[in-house]
């Protein structure tokens, strides 16, 4: 069974929401709707204080072109645009909307009905996903018209839909595909008509045997279109080893996946391709895994951009007994949330409570030297020496060191017998050494 050449782990599943139908979450009396939660510039309010808003309509628009535009989730009253503390804890730019009902624009297609042909150009068609903010959905949030525009002499060969969500407790992708499969291929299709490709492959770990069949059968009715099972491994839901794990191609460093000839989308991010192009919906939710060991309902919900996530937890069990962390998105790549009262995102795929005892952090020790994070690493980097740099300020080095092409996986603190902080030190070494290569490109200009 195909998977990816270089490192990887295998850590517990623990996909316990696994098969729970997705629950909508109850609309609170006010949301914060960030206008900056995505990859790229923030967006530039277009409504003020006393305007009234419907389900749908523009509230942010797009800063430039590596950005994007931000719709009302639900109608009513702005009460301000200020700023908000986001899950990282900045503060960020948000209009605030009081609730009042649930009025959507008249141009949505809120009907069940599947639209299986698409009657628009391929201008036409990027378009649409530009005007209804999409971005990938898979974690970087990058805005997804951006992806389908390759720069000039690039061309895509082939289209791989992400659907391996391969992060522990996550099932926000698994349980979209078994309810809107049919949508998702449409979208797929879609996204195959912009690129100009006759090929789209959906990769998926062999974890979800369901999905893999459920796909497999409605994909015989769409030419150029195949289900590709995936061996489990961890994190083959990078970009990067995906390619490896379905085209054998690898991406060089500094690249990217354009360079080998493909482009690579979320499985929700093609669902909600599916619902802008088709039904003229812009991306105004998503769903998203609500899930820990002592959850007693661990499930998958429906959530609009901008409630809050004590509000989502409060809607679905509260915060369990013993709990010693949050976790905004999966444990291998999520972020602790120091409190519950930040607004959903774009990119919010979770939320993972861990007990008292699972979050607290062993004591580290010396580096023995065994090389675990060097044999693990996805990218071929050296972890302990990444780290050690980091620790020492020792930017030139790291980024000859590579370290830009980490991706942030945590397989190297996972694997360490020592257990040494080294994704947090890669982390802070790749920020900086980020903030001096941009200051060199601005200086050139």
């Amino acid at each position: 069974m195909k998977t990816f050449r270089i490192g990887g782990i295998h850590p517990e599943e623990n996909k316990l929401s696994a098969g729970q139908r997705i629950k909508t979450i109850t609309l609170p009396e006010r949301v914060v709707i960030p206008l900056a939660h995505y990859s790229g510039r923030p967006s530039n309010a277009v409504v003020k204080r006393g305007d009234q808003v419907k389900v749908g309509q523009l509230i942010g628009k797009a800063d430039g072109y590596v950005s994007a535009n931000v719709h009302s989730s639900v109608s009513g009253k702005v009460a301000k645009v200020d700023v908000q503390l986001d899950a990282s804890g900045y503060k960020r730019p948000a209009v605030f909307i009081d609730v009042e009902g649930d009025e959507w624009l008249e141009t949505i297609d809120l009907t069940p009905d599947i639209e299986r042909k698409c009657h628009f150009s391929k201008e036409e068609i990027l378009t649409k996903i530009q005007s209804a903010g999409i971005v990938g959905l898979g974690g970087a949030t990058f805005p997804a018209h951006v992806k389908l525009s390759p720069p000039p002499g690039k061309k895509a060969e082939v289209l791989i839909i992400n659907a391996v969500e391969c992060e522990p407790y996550l099932t926000c992708d698994h349980q979209l595909m078994m309810e809107k499969g049919e949508e998702i291929l449409v979208g797929v299709t879609i996204l195959m008509k912009v690129l100009e490709v006759k090929k789209a492959v959906i990769g998926i770990e062999n974890n979800k045997k369901d999905a893999v069949e459920h796909l497999s059968k409605i994909a015989q009715s769409y030419p150029g279109i195949s289900v590709e099972p995936l061996k489990v491994r961890y994190p083959q839901g990078g970009e990067k080893q995906l390619i490896d794990a379905i085209l054998k191609r690898q991406v060089p460093s500094g690249k990217i996946p354009i360079e080998v000839g493909a482009v690579v989308m979320n499985v929700a991010t093609t669902f909600a391709v599916y619902e802008a192009v088709q039904k003229e919906k812009p991306l105004i939710e998503r769903v998203m895994t609500i899930s820990g060991k002592d959850v007693k309902k661990p499930g998958n919900y429906l959530v609009r951009l901008g409630v809050y996530l004590s509000e989502v937890v409060k809607q679905t069990g509260g915060v369990p007994k013993g709990t010693g962390k949050i976790i905004g998105g999966g444990p291998m790549m999520g972020r602790s949330l120091m409190n519950l009262d930040v607004p959903m995102a774009k990119g919010s795929a979770g939320i993972v409570f861990v007990n008292e005892k699972e979050a607290l952090r062993k004591k580290d020790k010396n580096c023995i030297r065994c090389a675990k994070c060097v044999t693990v690493c996805p990218m071929g980097l050296e972890p302990y020496l990444l780290m050690n740099q980091s620790e020492r300020e020792m930017w030139i080095e790291m980024e000859r060191n590579r370290v830009m092409d980490c991706i942030e996986c945590g397989s190297c603190s996972y694997t360490c017998p020592s257990n040494r902080p080294l994704l947090d030190y890669i982390r802070y070494g790749k920020s900086t050494v980020g903030l001096r290569i941009r200051k060199r490109q601005t200086e050139k200009v």
